[in-house]
């Protein structure tokens, strides 16, 4: 049975949720990897809309193991809060369909304040965050400060945990102008979150060999996009985690032999939300017909999304940096009515032509699109489920983008719905 990794291939809210819930009602075990609850999917079955931020998209289908793997950074507290709201619309979740990665780091509140009192300076320590301490959390893991789900298990480790915590965020505060922290709540709290996260807690990397071992298939679920990777997105305009494929393997503690299919998930324009390079950017009408059509807010924090013109070059790089098999082309309706379109194959960069984005933040904000016109359609693309559903125009549109970036069509999603989906290849099937 092939094993598929989902990953957006732009600046994520690529409409990921869709396509995992379709492909989750196929897979037997659904793993988020990375990232934490800044990232949200929207899920729209049978008329009922389900908000993600941290559970696994298949947590709203019945008979699959959801995991949330070591690569993720967790806030125990949102965590509590999104299983009660799910309980709440009738989705059932419990030890026997969620689990999650015994040596996942949390996200603590003094990580939350650490990130919110930089992202308030008026400096150049500004990123545009979310604010909710995904960031800080990721930076105490590799500093070997962190606290993970097993800690909870024994306050003597904890308390030791604490002690290499405190030491270094209390210096940080102190420089930010924030009063210590309080230990004693800080301690409180989390002894008592414990008999509330740890039930799930288990050895994921184990439980995944095993079921893979038994043939099961296994949906490897994304986070935000590829151009916010940490090392190969458009630094530091970028989110704390690597967001590319390669992450599944080190996120869940199955090694990469297990993949069989990458699926890059492509919206048929761009968007990205807060600060950042964005070559493709319309600032203009256009650009706010896109959003207005495209309903372009963030799902957790309804951040307005910044819109432009399908960047082929850029999703071109992103395919090869996760080594894409396929993408999923979503949003296609939302092109629908345009007299002409644009894609852009290519940037100037004084005077000289770049066939990608070059690595340095300056270049990137100098880079200039090059454009090629394309015309559009007039017919609506809204629920095309074949081919011959399609205007002649939006299917040379879907295959100049796949000739542009070098990587086929897999599925054509043409609606918020599930089933408004055109397969062009089964990612179950393996390559």
């Amino acid at each position: 049975m092939a094993n598929v990794v989902v990953v957006g291939a732009q600046w994520g809210d690529e409409g990921k949720g869709k396509l995992v819930d379709w492909l989750s009602e196929r897979a037997d075990v659904i793993v988020r990897f990375q990232g934490g609850h800044n990232a949200g999917h929207t899920l729209v079955i049978d008329g009922v809309v389900y908000k993600l931020a941290l559970l696994p998209s298949g947590i709203v289908r019945k008979g699959k193991l959801s995991v949330i793997g070591n690569g993720v950074v967790l806030d125990p507290w949102a965590l509590l809060t999104e299983i009660e709201k799910l309980r709440g619309q009738g989705v059932e979740v419990t030890t026997d369909n969620l689990m999650v990665a015994e040596n996942t780091p949390l996200i603590l509140p003094v990580h939350g304040e650490l990130d919110r009192a930089r992202e308030a300076q008026n400096s150049a320590a500004k990123i545009g965050t979310t604010g909710r301490g995904i960031g800080p959390c990721y930076e105490d893991k590799v500093g070997r400060r962190a606290i993970r789900v097993a800690d909870l298990a024994d306050r003597a480790t904890l308390e030791s945990r604490l002690d290499r915590l405190l030491t270094h965020h209390d210096a940080l505060r102190r420089g930010l102008g924030l009063p210590e922290i309080d230990r004693a709540a800080l301690t409180e709290a989390l002894l008592e979150v414990a008999p509330k996260v740890l039930p799930y807690a288990a050895p994921v990397w184990k439980v995944l060999a095993e079921r893979r071992a038994a043939g099961d298939r296994i949906l490897f679920e994304g986070a935000q996009g590829a151009l916010l990777d940490i090392d190969f997105g458009t630094y530091p305009y970028v989110t704390s985690s690597n967001t590319l494929a390669g992450m599944a393997s080190t996120g869940s503690g199955l090694g990469p032999s297990a993949v069989d299919f990458v699926l890059g998930i492509v919206k048929a324009y761009t968007t990205r939300v807060g600060e950042g390079p964005f070559p493709t950017e319309l600032d203009d009408a256009v650009g706010q017909r896109l959003g207005e059509r495209g309903h372009e807010f963030g799902t957790n924090t309804g951040r307005k999304r910044r819109c432009g013109w399908f960047d082929a070059v850029l999703v071109r790089q992103t395919c090869m940096t996760s080594g894409v098999t396929g993408i999923a082309l979503t949003k296609l309706d939302v092109l629908d009515g345009f007299e002409e379109l644009r894609i852009c194959t290519g940037y100037e960069l004084d005077g000289k032509m770049l066939d990608h984005l070059p690595i340095a933040s300056e270049l990137q904000r100098r880079c200039k699109p090059v454009y090629e016109t394309l015309p559009g359609w007039s017919q609506s693309t809204v629920g095309a489920r074949t081919w011959a559903d399609l205007p002649a125009e939006a299917v040379k549109y879907v295959r100049r983008v796949e000739e542009l970036i070098g990587c086929p069509v897999a599925l054509l999603s043409t609606s918020p719905e599930r089933d408004d989906t055109i397969l062009v290849a089964d990612p179950f099937a393996g390559r």
